[in-house]
């Protein structure tokens, strides 16, 4: 059986290192990613497909997913990744700009791309979802009850998924990083980041590589047996 992965928000960060991973292991993985340049040039740079697409937008996710079946087989493999911050406290949050769109971009994706490939998984009794949660939607966050709202969310839709969907030989995880040093968190003051390397028991910030190497495994066959779940991926930070 050809394994066949789909990355959202797949062109950089946490997202670009879990298509690596999948793709060192064999797996045919395809892109998508909101910004087109970012896109074009992950396409170049790698060779592998990718395309444009809001995850948030559900008629778009239906058409272009369609469209990307049709061209490169069928899709096992599910790793939502794609998410956007827009912090701020709940007293001065604004409704459509900081809390709706966190929602619909972290967790109404979720739903869209399993509601549009799930039904082919099931179908051929065999998957893969994996879902990009935080420990933030797990112990929560000052300052972004938007995007702890929507990462909580997560792992009760996959849990959810994980039910409906186990008997089918389909299994979904959530992933839950902790600190993770990208080009973002590369870009903040060298002393906050060593105030917040200092609250990880490991003693270091993670890595996209960190989450990449998890993600690997949930996605592969030796993995079938774990479902509903979610994997911590955080130095110990939070247990």
């Amino acid at each position: 059986m050809k394994r066949r992965a789909l990355v959202t928000g797949g062109t950089a960060g946490i997202g670009a290192a879990i298509a690596e991973a999948l793709a060192h292991d064999g797996v045919e993985v395809i892109v998508v990613d909101v910004v087109p340049e970012k896109v074009e040039q992950y396409a170049k740079d790698t060779g592998r497909p990718a395309y444009v697409l809001d995850v948030s937008d559900f008629d778009k996710v239906e058409s272009t997913l369609a469209d990307i079946e049709a061209k490169h087989g069928h899709i096992n493999i599910l790793i939502n990744n794609a998410g956007i911050t827009r912090d701020g406290l709940v007293h001065k949050m604004c409704r459509r700009t900081q809390w709706n769109s966190v929602i619909e971009v972290n967790l109404s994706s979720v739903f869209n791309t399993v509601r549009v490939l799930g039904a082919g998984m099931r179908e051929r009794g065999w998957g893969r979802i994996v879902n990009i949660s935080s420990m933030n939607g797990q112990k929560g966050q000052f300052g972004q009850a938007n995007y702890a709202a929507a990462k909580a969310g997560m792992i009760g839709l996959t849990k959810s998924i994980a039910l409906e969907m186990a008997s089918k030989g389909v299994t979904a995880n959530c992933v839950a990083p902790g600190f993770i040093l990208t080009e973002m968190t590369k870009a903040m003051r060298p002393d906050i980041l060593e105030q917040e390397a200092a609250k990880i028991p490991v003693g270091r910030m993670g890595a996209p590589e960190d989450i990449a190497a998890t993600v690997a495994f949930l996605s592969s066959k030796a993995a079938g047996f774990i479902t509903g779940q979610v994997i911590a991926v955080n130095g110990g930070q939070y247990m």
